[in-house]
C-alpha cells in the first residue's frame, strides 16, 4: 500500500469519513457531471430542471429544500422544505443574472462543497436559461399582453381538459362570460388609453373576486371569461355579486359610468365545448337585454 494517497471527505448531515483516491474521485465527479449535462438538456420546464439538478446535487450536500428566484416568480423542487437555513447563490451567464439558486439545509457548507456546488452550477446555468426562454415565450402564447390574464388560445385547453375531468370523473364546474357595459363610449370619447385602464383595472376586480382554484380569461376587447370550480348556482351568483359591487365602488369605473353584464351557466357530463359556452353566452344576452349592469344564468 506504499505511494497510495488516502483523503477523506465529510458526508455532510452524517458526521463520518469516506476514504476515496483523488484519481477515482476527479473521474467519478466528471462522469457525473457528464451525466448532469446531458439529464438537464431532457426538459425545458423550469421545475423539472431543479429535479434533476437536486438529484445530483444532494450527492454533494444533504438539503431539505431547493428554490430558484428570478424575474419569472419562484419555483422549487415539489418535496422542498424551506424551513431550514437558506444558502443563496447567484446564477449568472457572463453579465446576464439568471436568479438565485437557494439550497435550504440544516447542515453548515463547507468551503470544499461550495465549490463543488459552483461547478455543478456552471452545468446547470445554460438549460436553466433555455427553460426560462422557454417559460416567456409559453407566457406570451398563453398570457394576454395588456391585463396578464390567460388569453382565448388558455381558455380553449382548460376549457376542455374541464368539460373531459366532468366527463370522466364527474367534476362539473361553471362558466362565466362577462362583459362591460359602455366600454366603447370609453374608447370613442376618451381615448384607448382611458380604456386600456379600465380593461386593467376591471382584470383586478375579476382577480380579487374568485379563489385560488378558479380561473380567469380576456378574450379580447372587453370580453372576459371565468372557469368556476364550483357547480352551484348559488356560488355563481355570489361571484357575480361579489364583482358588480367592487365595479360600483371602483373611482375610476364609476368615474366613466362603466358597469358589468354576466351570463353564468353550469357544465354537465353530455356538455362539448360549444354547447357549453352557448349556454353561458345566452345567460350573457338575457343580462344586457335586461338592461345590463346584472347577472343571469341560463
Amino acid at each position: 500500500m506504499e505511494n497510495v494517497h488516502i483523503l477523506t471527505q465529510r458526508v455532510s448531515g452524517r458526521g463520518d469519513f469516506l476514504p476515496f483516491s483523488a484519481e477515482h474521485t476527479q473521474t467519478n465527479e466528471s462522469a457525473a457531471t457528464h451525466d448532469l449535462v446531458t439529464e438537464l438538456q431532457t426538459s425545458l420546464v423550469i421545475e423539472d430542471v431543479l429535479a434533476i439538478y437536486a438529484k445530483f446535487a444532494k450527492q454533494l450536500l444533504n438539503f431539505s429544500g431547493l428554490q430558484f428566484q428570478s424575474t419569472l416568480g419562484t419555483a422549487q423542487t415539489s418535496d422542498s422544505n424551506t424551513n431550514t437555513n437558506p444558502y443563496i447563490f447567484d446564477l449568472s451567464i457572463g453579465r446576464e443574472h439568471l436568479g438565485q439558486l437557494i439550497y435550504f439545509s440544516q447542515y453548515p457548507i463547507s468551503s470544499a462543497i461550495e465549490n463543488k456546488l459552483r461547478a455543478l452550477h456552471t452545468a446547470l446555468v445554460y438549460p436553466l436559461r433555455n427553460a426560462m426562454m422557454y417559460s416567456r415565450v409559453l407566457k406570451l402564447a398563453t398570457k394576454d399582453a395588456l391585463t396578464g390574464l390567460n388569453n382565448r388560445s388558455q381558455f380553449n385547453d382548460i376549457l376542455s381538459q374541464k368539460l373531459e375531468n366532468c366527463r370522466r370523473y364527474q367534476r362539473p364546474f361553471s362558466l362565466m362570460l362577462l362583459d362591460l357595459d359602455n366600454f366603447k363610449q370609453v374608447n370613442d370619447n376618451y381615448g384607448h388609453k382611458v380604456g386600456d385602464d379600465v380593461l386593467k383595472e376591471f382584470s383586478k376586480v375579476l382577480c380579487s373576486s374568485i379563489r385560488g382554484t378558479d380561473s380567469v380569461f380576456r378574450f379580447g376587447g372587453d370580453e372576459f371569461s371565468l372557469i368556476i370550480e364550483d357547480p352551484e348556482f348559488t356560488t355563481n351568483k355570489v361571484i357575480a355579486e361579489r364583482i358588480m359591487c367592487l365595479v360600483r365602488t371602483s373611482s375610476l369605473m364609476a368615474k366613466y359610468k362603466v358597469t358589468t353584464s354576466i351570463g353564468f351557466t353550469l357544465a354537465n357530463s353530455q356538455d362539448c365545448e360549444t354547447e357549453i359556452f352557448a349556454r353561458a353566452d345566452k345567460g350573457l344576452y338575457k343580462a344586457k337585454a335586461s338592461g345590463r349592469n346584472c347577472a343571469k344564468a341560463y
